[in-house]
């Protein structure tokens, strides 16, 4: 059996817990993608300074909304989401019966970041994990997640413009004033850029991966060489 399972991967479900509430609306003024719409998309959850606390991709399940998050940070984005809950009967909570899975290659259910990271879809936590071979298959198209990669950066410098997390035209969200304002005036200095991890700046480095021989910078955009850069990537973010 191919290994599919991503153990580094939880799930949060975020649930109305009366006929009134709206789930998509709670979750609609807090992240960087405009959730109303098409799903499976890639969003963050900021801080109001416009900087990554988390990132995941957000799934639909009726009425409910599906996170699909890093495990070791999975309460802790349930916890942040319930401080802005207030008095909505809305449960959020990590969903144990449910894993996340990814396989390379074309299919139904491509990765809404990046056609090219492969499948990617929601079911039972059974299988074999698939965490080494999904690592060096992201980090070879030069995406980047996590905290451990993006947390505490401004968040078109995570590069996602051109990976599909923002929406410039759904109004406001945490974070959205500085996120836009970078946007308009074209101008973001620095992105996140894998490269050799033999070329890697120990000042700018935000993770590294011997086992791959790979490391993950937050460069100055002058620094990006061309042969570091993904075919995605424009060093400018999208137009408003």
């Amino acid at each position: 059996m191919t290994a599919t399972r991503l153990t580094s991967r939880a799930v949060i479900r975020l649930t109305p817990l009366e006929a009134s509430e709206d789930v998509r609306a709670f979750l609609q003024g807090l992240v960087t993608h405009d959730v109303t719409g098409a799903l499976p998309v890639w969003a963050g959850l900021l801080s109001p300074q416009g900087k990554a606390l988390f990132d995941f991709l957000v799934w639909p399940d009726g009425a409910d909304l599906l996170l699909d998050c890093e495990a070791a940070t999975a309460e802790a984005l349930a916890k942040r989401l319930s401080l802005y809950r207030l008095r909505r009967r809305i449960g959020i909570a990590v969903d144990a019966a449910l894993a996340v899975h990814w396989q390379a290659g074309d299919g139904p259910s491509p990765d809404p970041r990046l056609a090219a990271l492969g499948q990617r879809w929601l079911g039972a936590p059974e299988g074999t994990s698939a965490e080494d071979q999904w690592l060096a298959h992201r980090l070879s198209h030069g995406v980047c997640e996590g905290t451990g990669e993006l947390g505490d950066l401004l968040w078109l410098e995570c590069n996602a413009a051109e990976l599909n997390g923002v929406s410039f035209t759904k109004g406001c969200y945490v974070g959205q004033e500085n996120t836009a304002r970078m946007n308009w005036r074209q101008k973001v200095n620095r992105r996140l850029v894998v490269v050799p991890l033999a070329e890697s700046d120990p000042a700018r480095q935000r993770a590294a991966y011997p086992q791959l021989g790979l490391a993950v910078d937050h460069r100055r955009v002058e620094d990006i060489r061309p042969e570091w850069r993904p075919d995605w990537m424009t060093l400018e973010p999208n137009p408003a």
